[in-house]
């Protein structure tokens, strides 16, 4: 899941498509033994609104803009087993990403 979502933080940027957002992320985990599993969309837009564009998913019209916030949280759930998403909250740039979130991404085990 951090691979996945390291692609995504890395390749978002104004101008890139919802779309091509979202297959940074999907494309990394439809390469692992979770192919298929990212059930959702990768992110979405923060507003007044809890969820609202511009919207990052396999089917978004939107485009990215300078000064968007949006969402970068792929997720993996494996139904009856368990389920992991990591989500960091970004402004878009001209030529990438302000990441507004400090969250530590180490995995930590609790027993």
């Amino acid at each position: 899941m951090l691979r996945a979502q390291q692609a995504a933080l890395d390749g978002i940027r104004a101008g890139i498509s919802g779309v091509d957002a979202d297959a940074l992320a999907r494309g990394v985990i439809d390469g692992s033994s979770f192919a298929g599993k990212l059930g959702h969309g990768l992110g979405h837009g923060l507003g007044l609104d809890v969820h609202e564009a511009p919207r990052l998913s396999t089917d978004s019209s939107d485009t990215l803009e300078p000064g968007n916030v949006v969402t970068v949280e792929p997720g993996v759930y494996v139904e009856g087993r368990f389920g992991i998403r990591i989500e960091d909250d970004v402004v878009v740039t001209a030529d990438g990403i302000e990441n507004l979130t400090g969250f530590r991404k180490d995995l930590i085990e609790v027993g």
